[in-house]
């Protein structure tokens, strides 16, 4: 809604491909969660609605995530939210849930952003990719 996520997405992009990481970014409203399935790293990056909420267009996607067997994939979850509201970041605490059920290995710590990332978020952004692609074989 407001290009946080999208941006915090970029710069996790860029971070990879400057490690020279092949990366496929698409939104969840066009992809499946068995897409999933065909990548070593996977990562989804969310917004936080109101108090808590998963993003409506998301919720298909987060609902077919726990149905996968993600056992030998490498997962990390970002996001941005707002510290107005009691529940900061709810969505990348459900994703990073749903990936644990799913059996896939997380891969760093989550992330959360409070609304637009600065200098500080980006560094740990940096670091979050850096931790990432350590657990590469």
């Amino acid at each position: 809604m407001t290009g946080n996520t999208e941006e915090i997405a970029d710069i996790v992009c860029e971070a990879l491909e400057n490690k020279g990481i092949e990366v496929e970014m698409d939104e969840c409203t066009s992809v499946d969660a068995e897409d999933f399935l065909d990548f070593d790293i996977n990562i989804v990056a969310t917004y936080t609605y109101g108090d808590g909420e998963l993003p409506d267009e998301i919720v298909d996607f987060y609902e077919d995530l726990q149905d996968l067997d993600l056992s030998d994939k490498i997962y990390g979850v970002v996001g941005s939210g707002d510290t107005f509201y009691d529940e900061f970041c709810k969505s990348v605490d459900d994703f990073d849930a749903a990936f644990a059920e799913c059996n896939a290995i997380k891969g760093a710590q989550s992330v959360k952003v409070d609304l637009a990332a600065e200098e500080d978020d980006i560094v740990a952004l940096e670091n979050f990719v850096e931790e990432l692609t350590s657990k590469l074989a």
